[in-house]
């Protein structure tokens, strides 16, 4: 999504109302992951060559993270400092998975390409995110 078709979607929807749908988008991506990380870690663990521990392991944070991102979705106003916090753990998030690939994960292709794939859709979430905020600040002002 460009610049364009975001002022677009703030014009329409409003800008607040594009935030808290990229955040409510957010949790229920993270929570469809944390939920197959918990219930299926060991076949996806074997498919996608990742430790069924490590899958679990990310399964809980995910869901911590879920319940977190829903709670700040469900404000009207989504607190800026929140919404901050949201973008850089996605960045950091997608940075990892990066790295976890390069660095020490050996998963199996299927794995490689999940990896590198929820990594691009967590930035895209970030950086949408980050627009929206910003869009939200300059009509405020």
């Amino acid at each position: 999504m460009s610049a364009t078709q975001l002022a677009s979607l703030t014009r329409t929807f409003g800008p607040q109302s594009v935030l808290r749908r990229l955040l409510v988008l957010d949790a229920a991506v993270t929570g469809a992951n944390a939920l197959a990380y918990l219930s299926l870690s060991g076949p996806l663990g074997r498919f996608l060559g990742i430790g069924s521990d490590l899958l679990a392991g990310l399964g809980a944070l995910l869901a911590v993270y879920t319940a977190a991102v829903g709670l700040l979705a469900s404000r009207r106003h989504p607190p800026k400092l929140g919404v901050r916090a949201v973008v850089e753990i996605n960045l950091a998030w997608a940075v990892v998975s990066c790295a976890a690939l390069v660095l020490w994960l050996e998963p199996s292709t299927a794995g490689m390409v999940w990896t590198a794939l929820q990594a691009l859709v967590v930035a895209g979430f970030a950086l949408l995110q980050h627009m929206a905020l910003k869009t939200r600040q300059l009509s405020q002002d």
